[in-house]
């Protein structure tokens, strides 16, 4: 447990005090934000603010999960396991598209960075990547990733081939990594809702570890590889998402960018993949789904009707329209996501309950 607090302290630490060095060196470089033409007029305030903030995100994530394992180096079974570092791998990754994708909208000073095609294959080596090496390194005779799809842990019936899986693996990972994107539209929204959905990987991933198949065949326990160190990395990630925050709530001094957002929702997919938990991460990303679902609903009905069903896609901006001040619709948007959480957490403990007969 110290070494989860470890990974979460030095997260939080690292972001909190990293953020605003990073907000002075990126506004001496001219590093600001682009601002899209047709979306609130109250956002066009925002321009020039700096941008990118994500890479202090990722680097706090990384070191919070090395730290902990210096600590305590050393010890009897105690080191850098493949799911954390393939954790990281995905998450630096798609970080690296997101920054790819900032730098370019900065360079031609407009709101568009990678075209779909570069963003799209950048996603795909990186998720594909990813997702073939997660079904390799077993231990115990447990790899990382399983070719079964999950909810609450596998469904025996939906097993797939390792193709398959590496098809679905890819599809589930661009998926969240553009609905984090897609939600990071107000300050503070994407990070203090994925901070929260963290924060329940953290108590999933330590559920499992206290109830490991591999330390104690009981009733209901989990076949999960190496979920202590999966705990380290969405207790960093959760820390460095909250010191991140300090700097990122509204009026946000800084924002993540591409660069934050989609190593974040890389993660967050990456954390269900490991932790077996997949269709999981649509009840606990609740928030996310739904302002993906509003803009592939107003795009396919404004191309079936010419209508729109919502006055702007995404969801946020929907409401700011409506009249909710930018601050109304985040804390809102918090309070949806926290309910989604709790409501994820609930049906993962409550399927434990069955099968110890509660």
């Amino acid at each position: 447990m110290r070494s989860v607090l470890i990974a979460a302290a030095v997260g939080l630490i690292v972001s909190i005090l990293l953020t605003p060095l990073a907000i002075r060196a990126f506004r001496r470089q001219g590093l600001g934000q682009e601002i899209r033409d047709d979306g609130p007029e109250s956002h066009l305030s925002k321009k020039g603010t700096p941008t990118m903030g994500g890479t202090v995100i990722v680097g706090a994530t990384v070191l919070g999960y090395v730290v902990a394992h210096l600590v305590f180096v050393g010890q009897s079974g105690w080191g850098f396991t493949a799911t954390g570092l393939l954790l990281l791998f995905l998450m630096v990754g798609m970080g690296t598209v997101g920054f790819l994708d900032d730098y370019l909208k900065i360079r031609h000073r407009r709101s568009l960075g990678l075209n779909k095609t570069a963003k799209l294959v950048g996603q795909l080596l990186v998720g594909v990547t990813f997702a073939v090496l997660a079904i390799n390194f077993p231990h115990d005779g447990v790899t990382p990733a399983s070719t079964v799809v999950s909810y609450v842990r596998d469904i025996a019936p939906l097993a797939l081939g390792p193709i398959a899986f590496v098809i679905l693996a890819y599809l589930f990972i661009a998926g969240f990594s553009n609905a984090v994107n897609l939600t990071d539209g107000l300050d503070g929204l994407a990070a203090g809702s994925s901070a929260m959905v963290l924060a329940s990987y953290v108590v999933i991933s330590f559920w499992q570890f206290t109830h490991d198949c591999a330390n104690e065949l009981i009733e209901g326990c989990y076949t999960v590889r190496d979920p202590l160190d999966i705990t380290l990395i969405a207790a960093s990630g959760m820390g460095a998402c909250l010191g991140f925050l300090w700097w990122n709530t509204s009026p946000a001094r800084i924002f993540m960018g591409d660069t934050g957002s989609l190593a974040l929702g890389g993660l967050l997919s990456g954390l269900a993949i490991v932790t077996r938990t997949e269709l999981l991460l649509v009840v606990l990303g609740g928030l996310f789904v739904a302002v993906t679902l509003s803009v592939i609903i107003q795009v396919a009905f404004f191309r079936a009707t010419r209508r729109r069903v919502f006055r702007m896609a995404p969801l946020h901006h929907h409401f700011e329209l409506a009249g909710w001040t930018e601050s109304t619709v985040i804390v809102r948007f918090w309070l949806v996501t926290g309910m989604a959480v709790a409501f994820g957490l609930g049906l993962f403990y409550a399927d434990w309950l069955g099968f110890v007969g509660l």
